[in-house]
């Protein structure tokens, strides 16, 4: 195995370059060679429509999922926060990498810019049903503009004057350092992230080689985050919720102990459901589970029937 190149699969934006290389630096700390293979995804492909209406599974991850599984590559690797909630038959999550601060941003040219002032007539660009919402629930001043595509290409609709500013997660702005035209950190509490924004997740086959798997594990896995979007998952598995549907959830360690909290909001921002749980660390996913179950029982599963009934 230590003679092993252990290639690694990944899309083809600068991000998920970024992304891999920074698990082939981990895997290299390690003692461990490895191979970078760039792959083609139909969400990176399919840039004029939104990533709810592509349909939300595995819309990032598929091409990659079929190399694992035809044994192309040994891990992919992703942004935890595409992963569906259910994998595929014969793959699984072996690691999360240590997690970068999880909330949104707000990015502009224009540094007076403010969320809260309502004397501009906003807009915002984003593809995000959840980020879409909660600026109705929090923003109802603020209008919104469908952009997709990778970052460099959003930023450059935006300075075509698609939109005065845009709402992306902290971790990407940062990993590419466009942190200059940072000009807002959103409240964590009114922008709860999307489950497994901020960490880098570890995709292989349940047949990778149980010696390999293990050395990745141990050069990639950060148990803190781990735990943590255990517990997210869990939760996000039980809603069912993909890209289409503006759910969310984030867990934080404290004292020893997981705190999560989570919600989902309506289309149309006007319900928001928000709760929290908190319990050990070898209880992350039956928390998650929990606290599902509780927020479905507040009105959740109302809201997620009228968004599965809706025609967005």
């Amino acid at each position: 195995m230590n003679n092993r190149i252990v290639k690694i699969g990944t899309r083809a934006s600068k991000l998920a370059h970024w992304q891999a290389h920074y698990v082939a630096d981990l895997l290299n700390k390690a003692g461990m060679e490895s191979e970078i293979v760039p792959i083609d995804t139909k969400g990176d492909q399919v840039l004029d429509v939104s990533i709810s209406k592509i349909g939300s599974k595995g819309v990032f991850t598929q091409e990659l999922e079929d190399q694992l599984l035809d044994g192309s590559i040994d891990i992919a690797v992703h942004s935890a926060k595409d992963m569906p909630s259910r994998l595929g038959k014969g793959l699984e999550l072996i690691a999360f990498s240590v997690r970068e601060q999880a909330q949104d941003v707000l990015l502009s040219a224009q540094k007076d810019l403010s969320l809260a002032d309502a004397s501009k007539g906003l807009v915002i660009g984003t593809s995000s049903t959840r980020r879409i919402a909660t600026l109705k629930h929090f923003y109802p001043h603020v209008k919104t503009v469908e952009v997709r595509g990778n970052l460099q290409t959003r930023i450059r609709k935006m300075e075509e004057g698609l939109c005065d500013a845009l709402l992306l997660a902290y971790a990407g702005v940062y990993r590419m350092g466009y942190m200059d035209l940072v000009v807002e950190h959103l409240d964590l509490d009114q922008f709860i992230p999307a489950v497994g924004q901020g960490s880098i997740a570890i995709e292989a086959s349940t047949s990778l080689d149980p010696a390999l798997r293990q050395a990745i594990i141990q050069a990639c896995n950060d148990p803190k985050t781990a735990f943590c979007l255990q517990a997210e998952r869990a939760y996000l598995r039980v809603l069912e919720g993909g890209c289409s549907i503006p759910v969310f959830a984030f867990a934080r360690l404290a004292d020893d102990q997981i705190q999560l909290k989570g919600g989902i909001l309506s289309l149309d921002g006007q319900q928001r459901i928000v709760l929290g749980v908190k319990g050990l660390l070898s209880e992350a996913e039956q928390l998650g589970e929990l606290l599902a179950r509780q927020v479905l029982h507040a009105g959740g599963k109302t809201i997620l029937e009228q968004i599965k009934q809706s025609p967005h």
